[in-house]
């Protein structure tokens, strides 16, 4: 039983790594100019109110999910 630790320790922490690195990565990515515009000039009032209580970075994740969707209910792909 302990070899068999030994032996899938490593890969799983290699698994999990990597898995982290992806969830990590849209946070490193700040928020440009034009996107905090574009909130101020397109948010809900929910989305205000996360502004206010979770700061610009959790407003705009809430903001761009938003947008996602409405983008793929009328096939318009998102404006990079």
């Amino acid at each position: 039983m302990v070899s068999f630790s030994v032996i899938l320790f490593p890969p799983l922490l290699i698994a999990f790594l990597l898995v982290m690195e992806r969830v990590e990565e849209p946070l490193r990515r700040p928020a440009s100019q034009r996107e905090v515009n574009e909130f101020l000039a397109s948010a809900t009032p929910g989305e205000v109110d996360t502004l206010a209580s979770s700061g610009i970075r959790r407003a705009l994740t809430r903001w761009r999910r938003r947008r996602r969707g409405r983008n793929a209910r009328t096939g318009n792909p998102p404006m990079v």
